[in-house]
């Protein structure tokens, strides 16, 4: 595992290593994951410009002054977004791309328990929040993420190490059974991150599953099943959730250290430290630009990787890209803005 004393380690290097005015989006940052992920980003970064992504304007004012606090150089911006319609996204990356030209780091942790919901754009609610949005904000801010002279990275937080089957006539998980929606879903993040770097191999793609974690991801959340989750999260979170801050350090280390290179080995990140080495990719080559990693920095074993080479024969990657983007266009008339 990568300790937390090689984590603290790398990021600490972060001001040295990286240059001054990293610009950062960060979607699903007013709580949880995503906010104490963008609160360890700015603690580290020298005078960066942060874009963050959520649904509450009163979270959002006072992260702004918590970043604020945290390191004053720095630029903040809130967007109050719901990021569940498409159209909304496409909404978002037009003001960051109406001011910047160029995007270091895009990290995404969305997420709901609310399932069997339809949204205004004939998407599953649950499927659109994790999937579908987060692939329209990865594919309309890549162009930006191609041009950044230095770090060039996607983090997206969700169930690597967890990816399963997936329903190839069913991808919206309409009928997925619950306890089945994670592999399914899981699965299809991490083809479509594959997908994404055969476009881009100057992007290193980083899926991750953060462990126990506080968050409020059962708000909202309806039925007996849910009801039971938040039963199982008040009384484990206490005891195997780890801190906050340790969580945004963890989540600091997999959008910037070099561990996770890109395809093209260009541009990484912050210089290995100790006896930290390259990690394996989803191909089970190293630095090979698209990694599933667990909470602990660590890559997904050989299950994983059977499975993920199993799909790649079926021609999945293109399948479930495919299936992405005739969505976007029904949706929206377009690929990407």
């Amino acid at each position: 595992m990568v300790s937390l004393s090689e984590v603290e380690s790398s990021n600490s290097c972060i001001a040295s290593a990286l240059p001054q005015g990293l610009v950062a989006v960060f979607v699903g940052a007013t709580s949880g994951i995503g906010e104490y992920s963008v609160k360890q980003f700015v603690e580290h970064a020298r005078q960066p410009r942060i874009y963050f992504v959520g649904r509450s304007q009163e979270a959002g004012k006072r992260i702004t002054a918590e970043c604020q606090k945290l390191n004053s150089s720095g630029q903040y911006t809130f967007i109050q977004a719901d990021t569940s319609l498409i159209r909304n996204v496409d909404n978002v990356c037009r003001n960051i791309m109406s001011e910047v030209k160029a995007v270091n780091l895009l990290f995404i942790s969305t997420g709901t328990l609310l399932s069997h919901t339809e949204t205004a754009e004939g998407l599953h609610f649950a499927t659109s929040v994790v999937y579908y949005s987060r692939a329209r904000f990865i594919v309309n801010l890549l162009p930006l993420l191609r041009r950044a002279p230095h770090l060039r990275r996607v983090v997206t937080v969700l169930g690597a190490g967890k990816e399963g089957p997936i329903t190839t006539n069913d991808f919206q998980a309409w009928k997925v059974p619950m306890l089945s929606q994670r592999g399914h879903v899981s699965s299809m993040t991490t083809l479509s991150l594959e997908a994404l770097a055969k476009e881009a191999p100057e992007v290193s793609f980083v899926h991750n599953f953060p462990g126990v974690v506080k968050t409020n991801l059962a708000r909202g959340g309806e039925g007996p099943a849910v009801f039971v989750l938040k039963q199982v999260f008040k009384v484990l979170n206490p005891i195997l959730a780890m801190s906050n801050r340790e969580c945004g350090e963890r989540q600091t280390f997999l959008a910037t250290s070099a561990r996770y290179p890109s395809k093209d080995a260009a541009a990484n990140g912050v210089p290995l430290v100790g006896d930290l080495a390259v990690a394996r990719g989803t191909d089970g080559q190293s630095g090979s630009g698209v990694y599933s990693v667990d909470a602990n920095g660590i890559s997904a074993g050989a299950r994983v990787e059977a499975l993920l080479a199993q799909f790649r024969d079926e021609g999945l990657v293109e399948r479930v890209w495919e299936h992405t983007v005739e969505e976007f266009e029904r949706i929206t008339g377009v690929r990407a803005i």
